[in-house]
């Protein structure tokens, strides 16, 4: 006879350390999902873990790394049975001009924010198809347009969009492909920037209108938990403020 935690819903989220991540977690763990939290800060997610006290569990992977990755679904598999929500959030901001100076920056932009996102539904989706259930893939509003500065962000994003309704119409209807798209919101994304004036303009931006991750948090809840016979495939989510 299966028990409860059988049958307790499961969400799988990458860069759960902190900002969108952390916050989703705590929404769906309040939402009755244990979680599985993955990110390279052990410690931070570890402490989640304690807080949400619910069965969740914390494992320490980076999504650059398919092997960590592979190992990281064979604990979610064994410890926690199911995956009910995927939610691809690892990503990285390395705003600046387009030139040599910040060729690693876009490597490591390409390498997580897409290629990342690509490889943990590459390993997940087994999982996630077993339970009919949701992929969610944070984007952003850099995925519907582009400006100075954010190209290489842009395009990851771009691409994110692109991946994700190619997804949508080949995995229908067993698993429900949802894409988020937030404006400004007051992440760490800012602190990762190299390039210093870049820097300088979007926290002064950011502090004038972002948004909280409780906000996004909110939403993605919202979208899985809708019955199976509604899609929210496309969110856009702005500070009533931005431009």
């Amino acid at each position: 006879m299966p028990t409860s935690q059988d049958t307790q819903q499961v969400a799988v989220i990458t860069g759960a350390s902190s900002g969108i991540g952390a916050s989703t977690a705590r929404a769906l763990a309040a939402a009755g999902y244990r979680v599985a939290l993955i990110a390279r800060r052990a410690d931070r997610i570890q402490a989640l873990v304690e807080e949400l006290d619910n069965g969740s569990i914390a494992i320490t992977a980076d999504v650059t790394d398919r092997e960590a990755l592979v190992a990281a679904a064979e604990r979610v598999r064994s410890e926690l049975g199911r995956v009910d929500v995927l939610l691809n959030n690892a990503g990285v901001m390395l705003l600046g001009p387009f030139d040599a100076e910040r060729k690693d920056d876009y490597k490591q932009m390409l390498d997580v924010n897409l290629l990342g996102a690509i490889t943990t539904t590459e390993v997940f989706l087994p999982l996630l198809r077993d339970g009919g259930g949701d992929l969610v893939n944070l984007s952003s509003v850099a995925g519907r347009t582009a400006r100075p500065g954010n190209s290489v962000y842009a395009a990851t994003k771009w691409g994110m969009n692109g991946w994700s309704e190619a997804l949508r119409q080949e995995l229908q209807p067993d698993v429900r492909v949802i894409v988020v798209e937030p404006g400004a919101v007051a992440t760490e994304l800012t602190d990762h920037i190299t390039h210093a004036e870049t820097k300088r303009g979007a926290e002064k931006m950011y502090e004038q209108m972002a948004i909280t991750p409780e906000d996004i948090a909110e939403i993605i809840a919202f979208a899985v938990t809708r019955p199976k016979s509604v899609s929210l495939n496309e969110i856009l989510v702005r500070p009533t403020v931005q431009p």
